[in-house]
């Protein structure tokens, strides 16, 4: 990327590879969701491959739920040299507002073949019959 500077020269960022690699460490960090509605609740689904539940935290704070965790290295044989690793290891978390209509006191998680299914049922609005309201007369 190409700025301009003060001075009204052009000249290269010197911050644009930073920025780069900045989002790529976030992408790396934060695994992929699917947020979906139905009529009677919100569900976010995470891909979580090769993290165990025990290594995911699930928390509401200031209507928003935080899900965090870390994916684990776990060496299995000293005696063994990688000559390269593509998989990613590491901390991560994920954010996601809670719908106003969403009930925070319910949410429900599920984690099943590396998805983690973050159920949030909507409240319930009061059914039933009709109130008759008494008219004064002046």
């Amino acid at each position: 990327m190409v700025e301009r500077t003060q001075t009204g020269g052009w000249m290269p960022s010197l911050y644009e590879p930073i920025k780069k690699a900045t989002q790529k460490i976030a992408d790396w960090f934060a695994p992929r969701s699917d947020a979906a509605v139905t009529q009677d609740a919100y569900e976010i689904a995470m891909e979580l491959p090769g993290v165990s539940p025990d290594d995911v935290e699930i928390a509401v704070q200031d209507g928003t739920l935080i899900v965090t965790g870390e994916k684990r290295f776990e060496t299995q044989e000293a005696t063994k040299s990688y000559f390269f690793s593509e998989r990613e290891y590491g901390a991560f978390q994920r954010t996601f507002r809670i719908p106003p209509d969403a009930d925070p006191e319910a949410i429900d998680a599920e984690f099943r073949s590396g998805v983690l299914t973050i159920r949030l049922p909507k409240l319930r609005a009061q059914v039933g019959a009709p109130k008759r309201v008494a008219i004064r007369s002046a």
